[in-house]
């Protein structure tokens, strides 16, 4: 039996997944203002010089004031700048798919359910302030922002769409894109070369893991016919008993899928 959506209950999740996106943009702003603010500074401590020894007294010179300043070395900072326009091309792609999303009937439409429609426009719209963000960084080290999708995940959205039928195949769709999402930015944590990057992409990852896990229980209760026992605090006696883990099926959070740095960098 079909069961209504709880809209009281929706709200609150959207409340809480609005919480931890604000309190992860305040810490990965102030990050990014101080990698870039570093590498900037590395850049103009070192000498300019002509040549093939002026270039390697400069590369020397941008080295140690990288080690000085806690900031990379520009060969460090190009790979830290292609992982950024790779996030950024990644949120994009989720930006389309969420705005693609609101297009049907029974997300975005006058018949969809209110609640799941401000759900999915919230989500879009942290997709898109997480895209900004990376742009911004971008920017600011004097590169190029992205502003198309993922080239390799693209295609696979684009040949999706046409064969969605319902609220579930929308949702399998997003759960595919958080996830890649999150397991590159977790393995970008362990690949950049300052602590403020590895904030900032922690920081993100923690909201599209959250995204994750919430589609996860979402997908989960469609295919139950329960929609109404979606809850953050949940109803305990009410739930099904694999409820405990369907939204977070790993101890730690795998990486095997994760976009390299140049997939989504600008050419």
């Amino acid at each position: 039996m079909n069961r209504a959506i709880d809209d009281g209950r929706l709200r609150e999740l959207t409340v809480q997944s609005q919480d931890l996106h604000s309190d992860a943009m305040r810490h990965g702003r102030l990050a990014l203002d101080d990698y870039v603010e570093q590498t900037l500074d590395a850049r103009a401590s070192a000498p300019r010089s002509h040549g093939l020894a002026g270039a390697a007294i400069l590369a020397g010179a941008v080295g140690v004031a990288a080690l000085a300043s806690g900031g990379p070395a520009w060969a460090d900072a190009k790979t830290d700048m292609m992982m950024l326009q790779t996030a950024a091309s990644l949120e994009n792609l989720a930006v389309f798919t969420y705005k693609t999303a609101l297009t049907l009937p029974f997300i975005g439409g006058d018949a969809a359910n209110g609640v799941v429609k401000a759900f999915a426009t919230k989500t879009m719209a942290q997709h898109t302030e997480h895209g900004q963000a990376f742009n911004a960084a971008v920017v600011k080290l004097g590169g190029k922002e992205q502003t198309a999708t993922d080239p390799k995940y693209t295609p696979i959205v684009q040949a999706a769409v046409p064969t969605i039928k319902g609220p579930g195949d929308v949702v399998g769709l997003a759960i595919t894109l958080e996830d890649v999402a999150t397991q590159t930015y977790v393995k970008n944590v362990g690949m950049v070369t300052t602590k403020e990057l590895r904030q900032l992409f922690a920081s993100v990852a923690g909201v599209e893991a959250q995204h994750k896990a919430v589609l996860l229980a979402v997908q989960a209760l469609l295919a139950g016919n329960a929609v109404d026992l979606i809850a953050l605090p949940p109803d305990g006696a009410k739930l099904p008993s694999a409820a405990g883990n369907v939204g977070f099926p790993d101890a730690f959070f795998p990486t095997a899928k994760a976009s390299p740095p140049e997939e989504g960098a600008v050419k």
